[in-house]
């Protein structure tokens, strides 16, 4: 901006405009100048490559949009056209008596039928599972009201853990803890 005023001032901005306008060979120099264009082959003729922005994200974007229609939405789009079309849902009928349906019979699309038999756990299995899971964790809650009850017992006769040691030393300890009380009924309180 600094520059455009100074040469307004002394006259030659003005000048080098109207020289411009008036001749057409530098005015269009000064468009390529200001658009970016390139000449090619050396000069020899109009051959100018304009210089744009990048469009690389638009075409990148366009291409992997096709790409996934492709390979995503039409294969499954005709799967789903076949399995409406020409399968349909599933009809209810009698079963006979010695008959027990599978887990994946019980659904009447053909698809949810599909996705229950290959991909989705059986229910009955997974029921099973989680009944093995409560059984475990009661064990574990038994075991731990049985331990407690185990120390208050020792907690409430000052007993010892002997089940942690060899029996020789336990006997040690009952003739060290009779001795002790022996003392206790002597010195009395």
């Amino acid at each position: 901006m600094a520059i455009f005023s100074s040469l307004a001032r002394s006259g030659q901005f003005s000048a080098r405009l109207g020289a411009l306008l008036s001749n057409p060979a530098l005015l269009q120099a000064s468009k390529n100048a200001l658009t970016g264009t390139r000449s090619m082959s050396g000069g020899h003729g109009p051959k100018n490559f304009t210089i744009t922005p990048s469009r690389f994200q638009w075409h990148k974007f366009k291409d992997l949009f096709h790409y996934y229609i492709m390979v995503g939405l039409i294969p499954v789009g005709a799967v789903v056209f076949y399995a409406n079309v020409f399968v349909g849902p599933a009809t209810l009928t009698e079963t006979p008596e010695d008959y027990t349906p599978k887990h994946w019979e019980y659904h009447r699309h053909p698809i949810t039928r599909f996705i229950a038999r290959y991909i989705l756990p059986n229910p009955q299995q997974e029921y099973e599972k989680m009944l093995h899971h409560v059984y475990e964790e009661n064990e574990k809650a038994q075991i731990r009201a049985l331990e407690k009850e185990v120390r208050e017992k020792m907690a409430e006769r000052n007993d010892y853990q002997s089940y942690y040691y060899r029996p020789a030393i336990g006997k040690y300890h009952r003739v060290a803890k009779e001795a002790a009380e022996q003392l206790e009924a002597l010195r009395g309180d």
